[in-house]
């Protein structure tokens, strides 16, 4: 059954003042305890795009609506939300939206075409498409973007105290490529063409973008977040040169304003970060974001072990089985996940290494959670001596 909510609920700007009990202490949930670096009794345990296709439920919704109505439709995007928390009690619910959705915003239209994916009307690749691309000190989430306000406000009134409420935006070198671009590609022809002979174009969407996104993060955790995370798609297609040019800079600059401001209205929502495709950037992103985000998301390209060894005990680990794992053998999975938890040791959420693949069954999701749910850090400790 649908989850209906009433669309004029949400409050205001100033959002949800005071800190409720369940984000506080012992009571709070244990994937926000652990994202905060809290040594926690088990692995904590979510999937990225765990509300998908792959779902039967799910999929009532997105045969009958498009992409972006679902998304923006509270009751329809807070009934996909909850889902899979309902189906494999998920120890996070993360809203269901898109990486892309502010961008219509601040004048760049995108649609969702199905078995496609995103395509952008209008791509900005010169400085006269800048003018058409609204400045950053006119974005307004709480006017522009109300539907999201709307949403987490119900899944936080639902959820508290069951789970943790996770928002995620997109960072702001992978908006401004999906910009640029045009549309999802394997090269990134056009966008690199404008980096290597228009990079003041580039940089000026780049900055315009982090201002953004800083601003829409923080009016997630006005409206209920209590984690956000940060994704970084696009990571993969550039060289580590070019990401500490045109990437890390700017996703530097969204999460120091994101917490100078929760350190001045004493609010603690820890950030997680997501670059994929990052074996090789690891101490790139560490010596950029540490300090500034709290956990850091790793794909499966790398090994967790070697990806905790480079990250340093500042950072808590997320990650990092490889989604096709989920279409193995039941032994598989469960020997998988267990390996994944065992060398992440503490201080670790258990996560695929990106998205549920749409094919994946049910059970299968359903295995992967029970096993993190089932695993005791004690025993672990006790087989492997690990902390």
């Amino acid at each position: 059954m649908a989850f209906v909510v009433s669309l004029g609920a949400h409050p205001g700007r100033s959002g949800r003042v005071c800190m409720s009990a369940d984000q506080n202490g012992k009571d709070a949930p244990i994937l926000l305890r652990a994202a905060r670096g809290e040594l926690v009794e088990r692995p904590p345990v979510w999937l990225m795009r765990q509300a998908g296709r792959y779902m039967e439920a799910f999929r009532e919704y997105s045969d009958k609506y498009s992409f972006r109505h679902r998304s923006e439709t509270p009751e329809i995007a807070i009934e996909l939300s909850l889902q899979p928390w309902r189906a494999f009690q998920t120890d996070g619910v993360i809203m269901f939206s898109d990486i892309l959705t502010p961008l219509p915003a601040i004048g760049i239209e995108f649609d969702m075409v199905r078995g496609v994916g995103p395509r952008i009307s209008n791509p900005v690749r010169s400085f006269e498409d800048l003018q058409n691309v609204t400045a950053a000190s006119s974005f307004n989430p709480e006017r522009d973007l109300s539907f999201v306000g709307t949403t987490l406000n119900a899944l936080r009134d639902e959820t508290a105290g069951k789970t943790t409420l996770l928002g995620f935006v997109g960072c702001p070198w992978t908006l401004a490529a999906y910009s640029m671009e045009g549309k999802g590609d394997k090269n990134l022809m056009k966008t690199k063409k404008i980096l290597f002979s228009q990079p003041d174009v580039a940089h000026q969407l780049l900055d315009t973008l982090a201002d953004v996104i800083s601003k829409y993060i923080i009016y997630q955790i006005e409206q209920g977040a209590q984690v956000v995370q940060l994704f970084d798609s696009w990571a993969h297609h550039l060289s580590p040169e070019q990401y500490e040019k045109f990437s890390l800079p700017y996703t530097a600059k969204v999460v120091t304003t994101v917490k100078a401001w929760l350190s001045e209205t004493g609010r603690s929502v820890p950030l997680i970060f997501f670059a994929n495709g990052c074996g090789g950037k690891l101490e790139l992103i560490k010596h950029a974001l540490q300090g500034k985000v709290d956990v850091i998301q790793v794909d499966w390209s790398v090994n967790i072990a070697d990806a905790r060894e480079r990250l340093g005990p500042e950072f808590v680990i997320q990650g990092n089985v490889d989604p096709l794992t989920l279409l193995g053998a039941e032994t598989v999975i469960k020997d998988t996940v267990t390996k994944c938890c065992e060398d992440a040791g503490r201080r670790h959420i258990l996560n695929l290494g990106h998205g549920v693949v749409q094919g994946t069954p049910e059970s299968a999701v359903d295995l992967f959670c029970q096993t993190a749910r089932n695993l005791k850090y004690a025993e672990v400790v006790e087989k492997l001596g690990k902390q």
